[in-house]
């Protein structure tokens, strides 16, 4: 049967799965470098872990699905989960932590729902969650940012042979707020939150995503921080304690953001991005972990389906 066809010009998309994972990737080297600058070069050895992993994780399933392997590793998407999780691990966790996460992350939080496009909870935050739960006590032993620098084979023998280093390893503020019930100060650098900050906007900039789910989940968050803040300032902390400590700019731009979990519809992202902050905040305040982030995006990663069937856009003409 014969079908007409129009005349050119046929304009294609220039996106494309690797293009979009690799802008993210980029969009993360600022703050790799700033991990470098201020803790060492620790953090090149937690991403080439979780990337070789997450590469042989990968390729392991593929050829039992016998799939084609290649094309799918060339993607880029195993890599990007595993440099998001690698960057959310202590920078001294050992080896075998990277490894079981990230090999977690792409076999049941990825690959057992049938790849990437089918899996409806953001496979590097299910890795971190597990090893938050199973391992809680190398998961919060972290370098101290304010110590000399230690030297590369410090970090490896830390990494590899689990030498104890005393005294460079601390709570983060949030451990500690939730203990000490109120802290003002902050012990992050500012430098990391900027840092992811500047690789978000270039993201939106490229409209690799969108300003909706970032700007509604720091928004609601600062919000209910503030309004708490207002009742009782001796019990809860400041606004800019919640934002500037923990995960919340690399949560905000490059995990929340997850194209396959997030919600879809323009309304849809700013109620999304809004559940994800008030979410950090209870858990925060309330539950039983200090950093949020993992636990309040795979919750709001359950409600993206009813959130995307109660928020489509009207049809055209209706």
């Amino acid at each position: 049967m014969q079908f007409s066809t129009a005349p050119a010009p046929h304009f294609q998309s220039k996106n494309s799965i690797t293009r979009i994972m690799g802008l993210v990737l980029m969009a993360l080297i600022p703050a790799i470098f700033v991990k470098m600058a201020l803790l060492g070069s620790a953090i090149l050895i937690q991403i080439s872990l979780a990337m070789i992993s997450a590469l042989i994780a990968e390729a392991s399933i593929l050829a039992l699905r016998k799939q084609a392997i290649i094309p799918r590793l060339m993607d880029l998407s195993a890599m990007t989960t595993a440099v998001l999780l690698a960057l959310c691990l202590p920078v001294l966790a050992p080896y075998w932590l990277s490894i079981t996460g990230t090999v977690f992350a792409i076999i049941i939080a990825k690959q057992l729902y049938g790849g990437l496009g089918y899996n409806p909870f953001n496979p590097a935050m299910v890795g971190y969650a597990f090893l938050l739960i199973s391992y809680p006590q190398p998961m919060i032993a972290w370098l101290n940012p304010a110590l000399e620098t230690l030297s590369f084979k410090q970090q490896w023998q830390a990494i590899f042979y689990s030498v104890q280093l005393d005294g460079i390893t601390m709570a983060t503020p949030l451990d500690q707020f939730k203990t000490q019930l109120r802290l003002d100060r902050m012990d992050i650098h500012p430098l990391l939150p900027l840092a992811y900050l500047i690789g978000g906007l270039g993201l939106i900039y490229k409209k690799v995503i969108t300003w909706h789910i970032p700007l509604s989940l720091i928004t609601s968050l600062t919000l209910i921080s503030s309004i708490f803040y207002s009742l009782d300032s001796q019990q809860y902390a400041a606004p800019l304690f919640h934002l500037f400590n923990g995960a919340i700019f690399i949560g905000a731009f490059f995990i929340a953001t997850d194209p396959v979990t997030a919600a879809t519809s323009v309304k849809g992202r700013l109620v999304y991005g809004a559940i994800i902050g008030c979410l950090i905040y209870i858990i925060r305040v309330w539950g039983a972990y200090p950093d949020a982030i993992a636990f309040a995006v795979l919750i709001a990663n359950m409600i993206v389906p009813t959130l995307d069937y109660y928020t489509k856009p009207r049809v055209f003409g209706h």
